[in-house]
């Protein structure tokens, strides 16, 4: 709760002095030998290029009501400095790590592990969001998948967020991945709200822009269907528009401190996410509105322990183990 604050806060002070919330099975993939060698590398430059330090414009809104007496909010704006690092790049599959790292008047930094963005070359699973507190994992049929990247989202604890496919297009200038419509589970800025809508249906883009890239989600918030109709029905539309913009007017020393110091308990974490994946064909993790997954808190506590010295990386990856094989077992139906 304490971290979810802190975020929430640092975020609102960007805004004001700037003047403008995430493992998984790994998905199985086709061996890449020679597959269409100049777009599959263009795809894989593409993707790169988002690591990097950047000052990120998070701009989100409501703009179309489908139901009658919602009224869609204003529009919510913020903005960080993050840094995001390649985790690993096996040609086929890629990671790329966001990590914030703030401070204020004072000086004092404020470093907060972000979400986590995994692709993967024509694969043949994807985790799927697939309702409340649920992810799937689910086939991608071989029309769909060839010449195709899915893009798999984490959270700040390694836990699930969504997964989707598409491919890039170079057309018009623009180096652009465009997603299928993707099932996504509600941000904290919508949960702590007791909204109508649970979910959202949601196109991801992934742009590179000349400042750096942009990544656009055009939302439609989804609630429960009224009446005798049985599925998700549209609450209101929203727009997302998250720009990174290359800077170097802060120092990213902090965030790489943090993360190489972390790095190898959050490769247990994530080890220990794609266990239960591949043990349960999909991950059921209770997610409360106040703070995101029931793991989010002491996952991330231990990273702080380790990196102080105050807990080792075996220790923390054991407890880690230990607290996912608790918190991803249903209750029986």
């Amino acid at each position: 709760m304490r971290r979810a604050l802190l975020l929430a806060t640092v975020l609102a002070a960007a805004v004001a002095s700037s003047a403008p919330a995430l493992a998984g099975v790994a998905p199985v993939t086709t061996p890449v030998t020679a597959p269409a060698t100049s777009q599959f590398e263009r795809d894989r430059q593409s993707i790169l290029a988002q690591a990097g330090q950047w000052r990120v414009r998070f701009d989100m809104r409501e703009n179309v009501s489908f139901r009658a007496g919602y009224e869609p909010l204003d529009e919510k704006l913020s903005a960080g400095d993050e840094i995001v690092r390649v985790v690993y790049d096996d040609g086929a599959r890629i990671s790329l790590q966001h990590i914030l790292v703030m401070s204020d008047d004072a000086g004092h930094h404020f470093v907060i592990k972000h979400w986590r963005q995994d692709w993967v070359y024509e694969p043949e699973t994807v985790l799927t969001y697939a309702g409340p507190n649920r992810w799937t994992v689910t086939p991608v049929s071989a029309e769909e998948r060839s010449g195709a990247w899915s893009q798999t989202v984490w959270q700040t604890d390694d836990s699930p967020r969504y997964g989707g496919v598409g491919r890039w297009n170079y057309d018009h200038g623009r180096s652009e991945w465009t997603s299928a419509p993707t099932w996504r589970p509600l941000a904290r800025r919508d949960a702590v709200r007791n909204p109508i809508y649970d979910r959202y249906l949601g196109v991801n883009r992934h742009a590179l822009t000349p400042e750096g890239w942009v990544h656009i989600q055009d939302n439609v918030k989804m609630g429960p269907a009224e009446g005798d109709e049985t599925d998700p029905v549209a609450i209101v539309q929203e727009d997302v528009i998250n720009t990174y913009r290359a800077v170097d007017n802060y120092d990213p020393a902090p965030g790489d401190a943090y993360w190489a110091a972390t790095k190898d308990y959050w490769a247990g974490v994530r080890a220990a996410w794609d266990a239960v994946a591949a043990r349960d064909g999909g991950v059921w993790l209770e997610e409360e509105a106040n703070r995101g997954a029931v793991t989010g808190k002491p996952l991330m506590d231990w990273a702080d322990e380790v990196q102080a010295g105050t807990l080792t990386t075996e220790a923390a990856i054991a407890q880690a183990r230990e607290l996912i094989g608790r918190a991803t077992v249903a209750p029986a139906s």
